[in-house]
Protein backbone atom coordinates (compact mmCIF):
# COMPACT_ATOMS: atom_id res chain seq x y z
CA UNK A 1 0.00 0.00 0.00
CA UNK A 2 1.39 3.34 -1.05
CA UNK A 3 0.75 6.51 1.01
CA UNK A 4 -0.26 9.59 -0.87
CA UNK A 5 1.43 12.84 0.23
CA UNK A 6 -0.73 15.83 1.08
CA UNK A 7 -0.83 18.49 -1.54
CA UNK A 8 -0.05 22.18 -1.05
CA UNK A 9 -3.75 23.06 -0.92
CA UNK A 10 -4.36 20.53 1.86
CA UNK A 11 -1.40 21.82 3.85
CA UNK A 12 -2.58 25.39 3.40
CA UNK A 13 -6.10 24.45 4.51
CA UNK A 14 -4.79 22.77 7.65
CA UNK A 15 -2.60 25.79 8.41
CA UNK A 16 -5.54 28.19 8.00
CA UNK A 17 -7.72 26.00 10.25
CA UNK A 18 -5.01 25.93 12.93
CA UNK A 19 -4.64 29.72 12.78
CA UNK A 20 -8.41 30.19 13.05
CA UNK A 21 -8.53 27.83 16.02
CA UNK A 22 -5.69 29.70 17.75
CA UNK A 23 -7.39 33.06 17.19
CA UNK A 24 -10.72 31.72 18.49
CA UNK A 25 -8.96 30.30 21.57
CA UNK A 26 -7.24 33.62 22.34
CA UNK A 27 -10.52 35.49 21.86
CA UNK A 28 -12.30 33.09 24.21
CA UNK A 29 -9.60 33.49 26.83
CA UNK A 30 -9.89 37.28 26.64
CA UNK A 31 -13.67 37.08 27.04
CA UNK A 32 -13.23 34.72 29.99
CA UNK A 33 -10.82 37.13 31.69
CA UNK A 34 -13.25 40.02 31.19
CA UNK A 35 -16.14 37.94 32.53
CA UNK A 36 -14.12 36.99 35.62
CA UNK A 37 -13.24 40.65 36.23
CA UNK A 38 -16.92 41.57 35.93
CA UNK A 39 -17.84 38.78 38.35
CA UNK A 40 -15.27 39.98 40.88
CA UNK A 41 -16.59 43.54 40.62
CA UNK A 42 -20.14 42.31 41.15
CA UNK A 43 -19.07 40.24 44.16
CA UNK A 44 -17.52 43.38 45.68
CA UNK A 45 -20.69 45.37 44.98
CA UNK A 46 -22.83 42.68 46.61
CA UNK A 47 -20.61 42.69 49.70
CA UNK A 48 -20.72 46.49 49.94
CA UNK A 49 -24.51 46.46 49.59
CA UNK A 50 -24.82 43.79 52.29
CA UNK A 51 -22.74 45.94 54.63
CA UNK A 52 -24.90 48.97 53.84
CA UNK A 53 -28.04 46.93 54.42
CA UNK A 54 -26.69 45.71 57.76
CA UNK A 55 -25.97 49.30 58.82
CA UNK A 56 -29.47 50.36 57.82
CA UNK A 57 -30.98 47.39 59.65
CA UNK A 58 -29.00 48.34 62.76
CA UNK A 59 -30.46 51.84 62.50
CA UNK A 60 -33.96 50.41 62.19
CA UNK A 61 -33.42 48.06 65.12
CA UNK A 62 -32.23 50.90 67.38
CA UNK A 63 -34.60 53.60 66.13
CA UNK A 64 -36.50 53.64 69.42
CA UNK A 65 -33.41 53.74 71.66
CA UNK A 66 -33.02 57.23 73.18
CA UNK A 67 -29.23 56.89 73.55
CA UNK A 68 -28.89 55.90 69.90
CA UNK A 69 -30.99 58.87 68.81
CA UNK A 70 -28.99 61.22 71.03
CA UNK A 71 -25.74 59.88 69.56
CA UNK A 72 -27.03 60.52 66.03
CA UNK A 73 -28.15 64.03 67.01
CA UNK A 74 -24.66 64.76 68.36
CA UNK A 75 -22.58 63.19 65.62
CA UNK A 76 -24.59 64.03 62.50
CA UNK A 77 -26.54 67.12 63.44
CA UNK A 78 -24.11 68.75 65.87
CA UNK A 79 -26.78 69.11 68.55
CA UNK A 80 -26.08 69.17 72.29
CA UNK A 81 -28.33 68.67 75.26
CA UNK A 82 -29.09 71.56 77.58
CA UNK A 83 -26.16 72.09 79.94
CA UNK A 84 -23.65 70.28 77.72
CA UNK A 85 -20.58 72.04 76.42
CA UNK A 86 -19.17 71.14 73.03
CA UNK A 87 -15.42 71.41 72.55
CA UNK A 88 -14.21 71.94 69.00
CA UNK A 89 -10.69 70.95 67.98
CA UNK A 90 -9.43 73.92 65.96
CA UNK A 91 -6.10 72.30 65.10
CA UNK A 92 -7.62 70.47 62.12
Amino acid sequence: MKLKRAGVATKLLVLVMLAATAIALLSTQAKLGAAQADRDALIRQVQEQREANAALQDGIDHSGDPEYLADIARSRLGLVEPGEIEFVDSSR
